[in-house]
């Protein structure tokens, strides 16, 4: 990451934080287990059929851990953070980011043959028709997929535009989510992906990702 980039990216929710990557390790390793017990404790909300005083003794304690963890936090949203060493952590992004228990989260993989994919799991806090995902959720997934596949190279992009077509509903349980980059014309970069699950896909998507304004002066416009 160059300082014209650390430039840009200052503000609006990106954070320049001078520490070292191992130091962002050590914090992923605190951070991340602590998401996924809350990520449990969603689901066995939705699906416990405990009696009523335990429901009352369990609201209490949970109210008691909020209130620990409340006493030292920071102001508003968690933004991207970064360092010199171009790592950059989203720990509150609601698709990827493993402090926040409304995402999965996912993990992109980004192969050599330019293809993005994503194996991940949606349980009962996902549900929208009976058993089945909500299709908003299946947008959030391609949406995150799709624009970190057209982001891929050092080429930053944002989402200009998304088209789905459920082709068959998405069944609650173990999923994929594959992306590519189909071309790339000036600022524009088209992205086609799909999820499919056991019966094979469920969703398609294509859609077109910007070069936002901040980068332009650097890429200028030029596919990379």
């Amino acid at each position: 990451m160059t300082e014209r980039d650390m430039t840009a990216l200052g503000g609006n929710g990106f954070h320049f934080e001078d520490i070292p990557s191992e130091d962002v390790d050590r914090m992923e390793a605190l951070y991340g287990p602590l998401g996924d017990s809350v990520r449990a404790l969603v689901d066995a909300v939705i699906r416990t059929e405990a009696d009523a005083d335990t429901i009352q003794q369990a609201r209490s304690e949970i109210d008691a851990v909020t209130a620990r963890l409340r006493e030292r936090q920071s102001d508003g949203p968690f933004g991207i953070r970064f360092n010199r060493a171009g790592r950059a952590w989203s720990w509150g992004n609601a698709a990827v980011g493993l402090r926040n228990a409304v995402a999965p989260p996912l993990v992109i993989v980004h192969g050599q043959d330019g293809l993005s994919h994503t194996d991940f799991e949606l349980g009962a806090a996902y549900e929208g028709p009976p058993g089945k995902v909500h299709g908003g959720v299946l947008a959030l997934v391609l949406d995150h997929l799709m624009g970190e596949t057209a982001s891929t190279g050092g080429r930053p992009t944002a989402t200009g535009t998304l088209t789905l077509r459920y082709r068959q509903a998405t069944p609650l349980g173990p999923l994929r989510a594959e992306g590519r980059i189909d071309r790339v014309e000036g600022l524009k970069t088209f992205v086609v992906a799909h999820i499919s699950g056991p019966e094979g896909v469920t969703v398609e998507a294509d859609g077109v990702f910007i070069l936002p304004r901040w980068a332009r002066d650097e890429h200028d416009g030029r596919p990379t």
